[in-house]
């Protein structure tokens, strides 16, 4: 019997069964479909999630098949009538690796997560859909569907990546509440486009029509905003676009992949039922405004990973608890983050979309017992920074936890000489303190073995 079940295997389900296969967690990752998933859905990672794929043992791939997000051109027929970027830039600096967003269509990053849950020895089971679920104190008893049989299968946990439209959490009867704004009605499409340059990101406004070069293809994402006529084909797109930009200089000369949506600003009342666990999009749904969505849904699933690998492995139940406890919050926040955007109707990105300020300060997880804490507190993203002739994401890549005892200067972090700092797995504070007495507590209370900590001594400045 396998420890886990994984419904879907989008990016947030591939994220999770790559971090739960390199802690050595039996799973088994199923998706109803027949194919993998094609089409540009989500066009790009936020530096929170390149940090994660840092660890993960990915962002080099990802840095290989994408590109940064190209300037944007604005035009009135041929005349261009405004430049500009789509968020300031910042360069990499000693605690910030990855400070911009990188853009990579969405079914290259989930191959690429594939490639790397191979390296594990792990596959996908495509066209296997979940149909069934039984719970009781000791495990969960599925029923899923293949090839017109359905079987049943026990696995101790089952985690619900299967998308807003996805069985899991219809299962488990948890309400999805929010809303669909019929005020908005977006079309996308892959196409192949001749006749216009890649080194921008082209716009027309009224009606709003995009064409943006995807980095590490030859395509181009094409977005059009509230068409007035049903569009279905390649020709349909070639006469509206050619009718709408009054351009002649370049043509759609392809297409791969073609979809609609309506803005859905939904989000499960709960992401945890006994032992069935709700993630991504099958717990909370985005406007791509911002581009939130898969970024949320990755960083899910790597809270989620260490917490079930831990009680898989003895310990206590109350530690998976509190994934929602930490994420439901989080997730709350980022869709009204969306949904501002969406109001505004506006691209533009700023620090806030970049995911690095996310905090579990309040979280039943941050312990911080400092009289006078200061700028960073337990529950914030663990910085980078230079260490012993690396830096500190080199020190805690992997599944472990890390230790660290700060005796001199200590830059970024904000901490006096003397204090001690707990980086949790998945890149949090778990608790910064001046007493070791309140780490050994720490770790105590939740199981976690000293052969699970990675010590180290911090006395250059970070």
């Amino acid at each position: 019997m396998a420890d886990v079940l994984i419904v879907g295997a989008g990016p947030t389900g591939l994220t999770l069964a790559v971090d739960l296969a390199r802690r050595g967690v039996t799973y088994r990752i199923v998706d109803k479909e027949p194919r993998f998933a094609a089409g540009s859905r989500g066009r790009g990672v936020q530096p929170r999630t390149l940090e994660v794929f840092d660890d993960l043992g990915l962002v080099d791939a990802v840095f290989a098949h994408g590109s940064d997000y190209p300037p944007m051109r604005a035009y009135q027929g041929g005349e261009i009538v405004w430049q500009g970027a789509l968020g300031e830039r910042a360069d990499p600096a000693p605690d910030v690796p990855y400070p911009n967003a990188w853009m990579i269509p969405q079914w290259r990053t989930a191959a690429l997560l594939r490639d790397r849950l191979a390296q594990f020895g792990g596959r996908v089971e495509l066209g296997t859909e979940l149909v069934g679920l039984e719970q009781d104190a000791d495990g969960v008893t599925v029923t899923l569907s293949q090839g017109g049989r359905s079987g049943r299968a026990r696995f101790a946990y089952v985690v619900g990546a299967d998308g807003g439209k996805g069985p899991t959490r219809r299962l488990l009867g948890v309400p999805f509440e929010g809303v669909t704004r019929d005020d908005v009605r977006v079309l996308v499409a892959d196409v192949h486009v001749t006749g216009l340059d890649r080194d921008h990101w082209h716009l027309w406004r009224e009606p709003m029509i995009g064409l943006c070069p995807l980095g590490g293809t030859d395509s181009f994402q094409l977005t059009i905003a509230d068409p007035d006529r049903e569009l279905a084909t390649l020709e349909d797109l070639v006469v509206y676009v050619g009718e709408k930009t009054g351009r002649t200089d370049f043509r759609l000369d392809g297409l791969t992949w073609l979809t609609e949506w309506r803005p859905n600003i939904r989000m499960a009342t709960r992401f945890q039922v006994g032992r069935v666990v709700l993630a991504g999009d099958a717990a909370h749904v985005h406007p791509p405004t911002g581009g939130q969505g898969l970024n949320t849904g990755v960083q899910d699933a790597y809270n989620l990973g260490w917490k079930l690998a831990a009680v898989l492995g003895g310990a206590p139940v109350s530690l998976l608890e509190t994934y929602e406890r930490e994420r439901l919050p989080i997730a709350a926040h980022v869709l009204g983050l969306s949904e501002r955007l969406l109001d505004e109707r506006t691209m533009a990105r700023g620090h806030e979309e970049r995911q690095l300020g996310l905090t579990y300060r309040q979280g039943p997880l941050a312990v911080d017992d400092r009289p006078r804490p200061g700028s960073l507190r337990a529950g914030d993203r663990a910085p980078d920074g230079p260490w012993a002739g690396k830096t500190l994401f080199d020190l805690f890549r992997g599944p472990h936890w890390t230790l660290l005892e700060f005796t001199g200067p200590v830059g970024a972090y904000d901490v006096r000489p003397g204090t001690w700092v707990l980086v949790r797995p998945d890149g949090y504070l778990g608790v910064v303190t001046r007493d070791r007495a309140t780490v050994d507590a720490y770790l105590g209370n939740i199981g976690c073995a000293r052969g699970e900590v990675v010590p180290a001594v911090v006395t250059a400045a970070v």
